[in-house]
Formats: C-alpha cells, structure tokens, sequence
C-alpha cells in the first residue's frame, strides 16, 4: 500500500519539506488536489473513509482516495510509509475527522510569513506614518528655507558698477581672509519714519564697520570707520546715473551720493583692503534681531533720558529689548561727551554682547533658535550677490561659531579731531597704516580698553629712555603685536 501512494505521487518527495510526523501533516497532504490529475484506479484503503461524508476540498468525485498534489501529497505518502502517528487503518479518518471539527491543518499554515504580517499590521502603519511624517518635515523645511532666502535682498547695481572699476580695486593678499563690510542704514523712508524726518528716502550710512574674517578662522576684528572722517571719495555713479566729482570730504557723503559700491571704493583707496562682501542693516534689523535673542544685556553707570533716541533707562545691570537697543546704540548727545567716537564704543560693546548672547546660548547650533535670529536679519538685509542665498549666509555663520568670543574684537580706526574742523576726525598716522597693513595681509591684532593701552604705552615710554644706547640688535625683541583700545565679546559691560 505504501508503495503504491508513493507511484501516484509521481515525483520523490521533496527533503526541504518537513515530513508529516502529525495528523496534520498527513490531512495537508490528501486535502490538495494535484493539478491536472485524473482519476485513480486505485482501490481506497480500508476503512480510510466513510463513504457517507462529503468529499474533501479538491477530491476527484467517484474517488474515495483523496488525490496528492505535488510535494505535499509526496510528504504524505512518505508519512504513510513511514508510519509516523498511528497505522494506516484509522489514522486516515482521525485526520478527516480533525479536518472537519476545524481544527488548524497544515493547509490552514499561512505560507511566506503572512500571518506574522496579519498579526502586525502596525509594522505598516508606522512605515507609512514614519514616510508621512518625513516628507511633511521635507515640506516644511523647504517651505522655510525658500522664505528666508526670498526675505534677502539682491545689490546687483553695486556690484556691476565695481565691475566697471576692477583695474583700480586693490588684489586679494590673502585668499582665504574675508573681508565684509557692514553698513547701518539710517535712511528714514518706509518702516524707519518713525526715527526721524525723511529726507526724500536719502540713504545715509549712520554706521559703517569693516569686518576681517582670518583665514584659520580662529579669530575676527571688527574696525569701525567714523562718519564723519575726512577722506578721499573717489569719482562715483548717482542713482540717476550721473557721476560725482573725486573730493576730500566726510566719509559717510560717499553712501549718500553714490551708494554701496561708493562707499566700497572709498574703503579700498582708504585702507588698501579688497571688499570680497558687504551687507546693508537698516534700523527694523538690528531691532529684530535683538528680539530674537530675547534681548542682549547690559550696564549703565548712569541712568539714560534721551528724547531724541526714545530712551529712559535706569542705571545698574538690565537686559534691552529691540527698540531700546536701538536707542542705546543711536544716542548720542545725552550719553558721554557727545562725541560720535565715545558712540562707536558703545556700539562695538554692544555689539560683542549680542555675539556673547548667540554663542553662550546656543543659537548657532540651534536650528529652532537660530531661525528667528536669521528671519530678523534677512528682512533687512541687502547683499553682494555672493552672499544673497541663506546658504551663503548659513556657511558664513558656520565658519564664525567656533572662533573664541576673546578673539571677536572690535576698535575703532586710530583717529583725532581734524586740524581745521574739529567736529571732524582725520587718521592718526602710522597707527592706521599699520591697522591696514595687518589686516591686509591677514596678521594677528591685540585690542585693551583705553585705560590699559595708556598705562602700556607709558610702560613703553620708560622701557625706551631707560634703554642703554649701545643696545645691539640681538638685544631687541621680535615684532610685537600692533595693539589698540577696544574690547572684545568676551568682556563684561557691567565690570568696566
């Protein structure tokens, strides 16, 4: 009988088939019909089934022998040979009858893991979830980038007219310095009414700093540049397309008459420095950002009434939201001497607070803060061409955040009242040359508060009228380096 269930398979029976050591195993293996098959002549087997019952799914009628069905019917008739789980006679009709009370068969066994699939189909959902929620993320992120890169504005003007002047612009000493220079816009047109009388939407550059950006990035120097130093403004374009006579005048005349490129030039023939970059901040700007960074703190001597900048201010430490640090940064008659210079500290201290601010609090490295900060400053900001995208800013910013607070230094160009106007300043030379000389070609300068640098120059005074006559060269010292009274963002407004 064994041999004969064997023949009807057709084919040996497959090994990577685990062979049917349980009742189960032989129903599976009787409950498919092979495809194609015919009638068997064989005879049933006695007492296999009950010819009173319904024939088994796939049975052939007339049969009382169920048919195999390709590796499965082999597995079974292997079973029968083998005699595992019971003997011919009944073990038949024990599997039928399991079959037909419902309990789980081997054909009931889901096949290739979907019933894993069917008892999780959480898995699923979390895929499709996890992909939802990814490419929402996408779209978000995207969304905001192209609203801070459109917040920019583009100074294709500025830099078509440089193009125009390239033979007489100074060449690049050191490649990899950036030199940027950064202009506060104090025009009066549009949102910055409020802060006085328009004078047709004349721009006026209220202050004008040039930014030295080292090649290691280890270190970056801010020079403020007065407004009202007298030097030589170079032929410019107007906006009517006119062009201006070369004069010696104020520095900030060369904003008003021809614009960003003019004032680049007058920088350039000034200090000899290649501009690679400007950017334009007006008033809302620096409001915002300072808002941004949930306001910059700082230390008054003395309490502050200033109509004209919209500002009381009690003395003693305080933090200043938008609009009163503008008004600190902007006042000018009521604080000090009155002196533009005394003003251009006070913005240069300012200014190292607010970068101490976004360091020691991790905005840089913090998208989710970073964000307001950049919105406030694109909204207001007018760029060269090779900084209009928020990648170009985002890469300027990145290659800034790892430099020392200690060694972001701000100071004011080495100056003295002008010999025939004394509310004008003229350079002090060589202090200034020097200055140049040092940023030019990318060398190291120490800034110490004013009070400091005095008493080191008078140390310096009595180490040379106490030097022997005689002294060779082998008794000097190395070049020192250039120092000048400033400060840096490291310092403590409220501990000088």
């Amino acid at each position: 009988m064994d041999a004969d269930v064997t023949d009807s398979a057709g084919t040996p029976a497959d090994p990577d088939l685990p062979a049917g050591d349980t009742p189960q195993g032989r129903s599976q293996g009787r409950s498919q019909e092979e495809p194609g098959a015919t009638d068997s002549k064989e005879e049933p087997e006695p007492g296999a089934t009950d010819p009173k019952e319904e024939p088994e799914p796939g049975a052939v009628p007339g049969n009382d022998a169920p048919q195999d069905s390709g590796d499965e019917g082999e597995a079974g008739a292997r079973e029968d040979s083998e005699g595992g789980g019971g003997d011919g006679d009944g073990d038949q009709h024990g599997s039928d009858g399991k079959s037909a009370a419902g309990a789980q068969t081997w054909a009931d066994h889901p096949k290739d893991g979907s019933a894993s699939r069917r008892k999780r189909p959480w898995l699923r959902w979390a895929a499709l979830g996890a992909s939802f929620l990814v490419m929402i993320s996408a779209g978000a992120g995207w969304w905001l980038y192209k609203k801070l890169d459109g917040n920019i504005t583009t100074d294709t003007s500025a830099a078509a007219e440089l193009k125009v002047y390239e033979k007489e612009r100074p060449t690049p000493v050191v490649m990899d310095a950036q030199n940027i220079l950064l202009i506060g816009s104090d025009s009066r047109s549009g949102d910055n009414r409020e802060y006085g009388r328009d004078d047709g939407g004349s721009q006026r550059s209220d202050t004008t700093i040039l930014l030295h950006l080292a090649a290691d990035r280890k270190s970056a120097t801010a020079v403020s540049l007065p407004r009202d130093l007298m030097v030589e403004v170079p032929k410019c374009r107007t906006g009517d397309d006119k062009e201006t006579r070369e004069q010696f005048t104020q520095f900030n005349s060369a904003f008003e008459l021809g614009g960003t490129a003019c004032t680049i030039r007058t920088v350039e023939r000034l200090t000899g420095i290649r501009i690679d970059h400007h950017m334009v901040v007006d008033f809302n700007g620096f409001k915002d950002m300072v808002d941004a960074v949930d306001g910059v703190e700082i230390c008054l001597k003395e309490p502050i009434d200033d109509k004209d900048a919209r500002l009381e201010l009690p003395a003693g430490r305080q933090t200043l939201n938008g609009e009163e640090a503008l008004g600190y940064v902007r006042a000018r008659k009521t604080l000090g001497d009155g002196s533009d210079t005394e003003r251009m500290e006070r913005q240069q201290k300012f200014l190292g607070a607010l970068v101490n601010k976004m360091q020691s609090n991790g905005v840089l490295l913090n998208p989710t803060r970073l964000y307001p900060v950049l919105d406030a400053a694109t909204k207001s900001l007018t760029t060269d061409p090779g900084l209009d995208s928020l990648r170009d800013l985002y890469d300027l910013v990145r290659s800034m955040r790892d430099v020392p607070t200690d060694q972001v230094q701000f100071l004011t160009v080495p100056r003295q009242p002008y010999r025939q106007n004394v509310n004008r300043d003229e350079l002090v030379e060589p202090d200034a040359s020097e200055l140049f000389k040092q940023l030019r070609e990318d060398k190291p300068v120490a800034v110490v508060p004013a009070d400091e640098l005095k008493e080191k120059e008078k140390e310096k005074g009595k180490a040379q009228d106490e030097k022997p006559d005689d002294a060779g060269s082998d008794s000097e010292s190395p070049t020192p380096t250039p120092t000048y009274s400033g400060s840096s963002a490291a310092d403590d407004l409220c501990e000088q």
